[in-house]
């Protein structure tokens, strides 16, 4: 699928976005005072931020390169 420079530096800012809001949610998690109850949630927090920082790879490599940062 062909998608438009705007439309991939809108979809990469979703994702950073998203990405900010579960890295805040495994730091709060591991904060608690008993982190091993919340062991099901931090794994799905982290297997989703690398699951996103893939995609926001896969994203910035078909982004021209003055747009990347944008």
């Amino acid at each position: 699928m062909d998608y438009t420079t705007a439309e991939l530096i809108e979809a990469k800012r979703q994702i950073d976005s998203t990405l900010h809001k579960l890295r805040q949610t495994v730091k709060t998690l591991e904060q608690k005072p008993e982190p091993t109850r919340y062991r099901s949630q931090l794994t799905l927090a982290r297997r989703r931020i690398k699951a996103f920082s893939i995609a926001v790879a896969l994203i910035e490599e078909h982004l021209p390169c003055d747009a990347a940062d944008g």
